[in-house]
């Protein structure tokens, strides 16, 4: 499988050859019997900077299938997210387990949090998905947000419209609303993360006085080539829209795509590339200075959402407290752990932080190192310290995290969370 690389680039790509249009975009005769269908990402009328469309050179066009009707996915929710109250308290999920029986990505989704509106584009929802199955002949594509996917054990194969993408733990992709897509599993079960932006599509965040160079480097941005599935018979494709789940009925396959060009696409970027900077003075730096990518909101300087992460790094600040330090934010967090040990979250009182959970600290509630981080971080030799075999990530957003009501209900909600931090001691002298 091949790759295009650069983050945003107007690409162009062939299957077959000569199935491009040259001098115009929509010729009265495609090559090779076509129809051309283009796909909008943006406002017709958005900056030249932020338009985002893809021209299509398909085998069948969208508009081709039966009428759409409900269908039942008791775990995939949408908003409004107002089903029961949302409290000011810490929590965190252990891992979810896997299904013992055949279960795909898209019946696999389980919503466990959401925030915004995605009838006026704001907000986002996070889900996790333990599945056991590949897809066969079945399609998914969400019209709410464009959905990030973080896999934390297990590769996926991603067959997209516009190509494929193999993506394994460590690696991102972000699927463009609309896109549809079917997931293989060669490995035979996956587990991640995947959060659905309801808002501007994710870009890079500016560098302001960090420079010209740092953090995610769009060349390392991959984006799939043309590749395309000519098949007939009975295929069923799944659609989140108005923030229910929708099942239509297909004589084709939807990734008939022969050829497309533009800027609105998949793409996939392997976060052990990212460029950390840190602090080579005193104190931890804002979890800013490690964002991959964003979502812009108004006003200026915050976010529908930032994808953070914290991956290998050296850690050298002098006469300081290294780990994260104990803050409230007006921004919240949403926070997931793909492998090895985060340096906030070591101990093992009110359960652990293991690969594959996930903790919720929404705005202006406390959080911060566990009672055995703080005890360590405080009396430790400040040596320079390299962090290894490590990857975490935060989803930030401005607006409150609501856990739905069966994430509250799940097994996998540790009930004693609470107790990571009374182990902290009172050192107050005069």
């Amino acid at each position: 499988m091949s790759y295009m690389s650069g983050f945003g680039n107007e690409f162009a790509t062939e299957a077959l050859a000569n199935t491009l249009p040259q001098g115009q975009n929509s010729p009265q005769k495609p090559a090779h019997g076509l129809y051309v269908e283009q796909i909008t990402g943006s406002p017709f009328t958005a900056p030249r900077a932020s338009n985002q469309r893809t021209w299509t050179y398909r085998i069948h066009p969208s508009v081709k299938h039966k009428p759409y009707e409900a269908y039942k996915h008791p775990t995939l929710l949408g908003t409004p997210f107002g089903d029961i109250d949302t409290s000011p308290n810490q929590m965190r999920w252990d891992p979810p387990a896997y299904p013992s029986k055949p279960v795909d990505f898209v019946d696999a989704l389980t919503t466990v949090a959401g925030n915004g509106d995605s009838f006026a584009w704001t907000g986002l929802a996070v889900h996790v998905y333990a599945a056991t199955a590949s897809m066969d002949r079945r399609f998914f594509y969400c019209a709410d947000g464009e959905l990030l996917i973080v896999p934390q054990e297990g590769n996926l194969t991603l067959r997209t419209e516009l190509g494929r993408i193999d993506l394994k733990p460590g690696e991102i992709s972000v699927i463009p609303r609309g896109i549809k897509f079917s997931v293989l599993l060669p490995e035979g079960k996956a587990r991640g993360y995947v959060c659905e932006n309801y808002g501007q599509p994710l870009t890079l965040p500016d560098l302001g006085p960090i420079g010209a160079n740092g953090l995610a480097n769009p060349r390392d941005f991959l984006y799939p080539t043309a590749d395309f599935e000519d098949e007939s018979g009975p295929h069923e494709v799944i659609a989140k829209f108005g923030g229910k789940v929708w099942c239509g009925e297909y004589d084709h396959s939807p990734l008939c795509v022969v050829g497309w060009h533009g800027n609105y696409a998949p793409y996939k970027y392997d976060l052990n590339n990212f460029n950390t900077i840190n602090t080579v003075s005193y104190d931890h730096p804002d979890p800013s200075i490690y964002t991959v990518l964003t979502s812009p909101s108004h006003p200026a300087g915050t976010a529908n959402l930032d994808f953070v992460i914290f991956p290998p790094r050296w850690m050298v600040a002098e006469h300081s407290f290294r780990p994260p330090w104990f803050h409230r934010n007006i921004m919240c967090e949403f926070m997931g752990l793909i492998h090895g040990v985060y340096d906030g979250k070591e101990g093992e009182a009110g359960g652990t932080f293991a690969p594959g959970g996930y903790s919720i600290h929404n705005c202006m509630s406390g959080h911060g190192p566990d009672a055995a981080v703080v005890e360590k971080a405080m009396n430790v030799d400040l040596k320079p310290q390299r962090l290894e075999s490590t990857m975490a990530f935060m989803f930030e957003s401005r607006y409150i995290f609501r856990p739905t009501q069966q994430a509250l209900k799940s097994k996998a909600l540790q009930k004693d969370y609470y107790i990571a931090w009374q182990g902290i001691k009172k050192m107050f002298s005069r």
